[in-house]
């Protein structure tokens, strides 16, 4: 497979060692989205991290994670490429801007869909031993309204089940990690209470003036409530993940185990759908 195999439909973004592009294949006339890190230049973990999103990427099928196709290095663009599904209705980022600059609030049961989804996403990875350790509204990716958790490249496979390095985005980091204690799989809880926060408030729960200011108010756990507009229930839905305390906070298996949860399980996109996890053990 090669570059060659590829049209290039339209240039989604970049980062800094690569860009995501929206392309079709002349093989199979699918559309999918392609992500290329330069390889020139690119340091060791940049690189490393990319081999780890591909082997990720490869073992895990799951309805609510981006699903993987193919990789290859192009020799002439001295690129690594993933070949990943494509979700053509962008990130919630994207909706979340758009409620922005709209003035317009998310619906309950949307939120509602959108919370089942993606805990059943982190469930599965947690059940195969996946911290995600990035999960923000940039990194869920939207499908004729199923939403993908995508960018598994600073996901961590832990057999100890604990962890220990920095990584993430800080608005959504977990006290524990700023603490410089071990953490778990509780992290990406954290996480996604602050994601779900963000869809009802349109801003992140813990803010700060400056990097010192954010990271003393995370540690604090405290927040503004979310709009009165939404239940008390969905509310409470979110205190429970955001707990400081990683021993007290909820589970992704917990919270859809709730009443709260299973009154609302009436979206069902993940039930009848194959899921699988066979770890991809090299990369050569």
């Amino acid at each position: 497979m090669s570059l060659s195999n590829y049209e290039i439909i339209k240039f989604l973004g970049k980062g800094a060692f690569g860009r995501v592009s929206l392309v079709k294949s002349k093989i199979d006339k699918q559309i999918y989205a392609l992500k290329q890190v330069n390889l020139v230049g690119c340091p060791n973990n940049e690189i490393e991290a990319a081999l780890n999103e591909i082997r990720l990427l490869a073992s895990l099928i799951h309805p609510n994670i981006i699903g993987y196709k193919d990789s290859f290095f192009d020799n002439p663009s001295k690129t690594l490429n993933i070949v990943m599904e494509a979700a053509e209705d962008g990130d919630l980022n994207k909706q979340l801007d758009y409620a922005k600059k709209s003035n317009l609030f998310f619906k309950e049961n949307i939120i509602w869909e959108y919370l089942i989804q993606l805990l059943k996403g982190i469930e599965f990875l947690h059940n195969h031993q996946i911290i995600h350790r990035d999960l923000k509204c940039a990194n869920i990716f939207v499908k004729n309204g199923v939403l993908k958790i995508g960018d598994m490249n600073v996901s961590i496979l832990t057999a100890r089940n604990y962890a220990r390095s920095t990584v993430g985005t800080p608005y959504y980091i977990a006290p524990e990690i700023w603490d410089n204690q071990k953490y778990d799989y509780k992290c990406d809880l954290w996480s996604l209470g602050c994601i779900i926060y963000e869809l009802c408030n349109k801003v992140a729960p813990f803010r700060g003036t400056n990097f010192k200011a954010l990271i003393d108010n995370i540690k604090s756990g405290k927040y503004n409530p979310i709009s009165q507009r939404y239940s008390q229930d969905l509310k409470q839905i979110i205190s429970m993940m955001l707990i400081t305390n990683p021993n007290k906070r909820y589970s992704a298996k917990e919270l859809l185990n709730t009443s709260i949860i299973q009154k609302r399980m009436n979206y069902k996109i993940s039930d009848n759908q194959n899921q699988k996890f066979i770890l991809i053990k090299s990369i050569k």
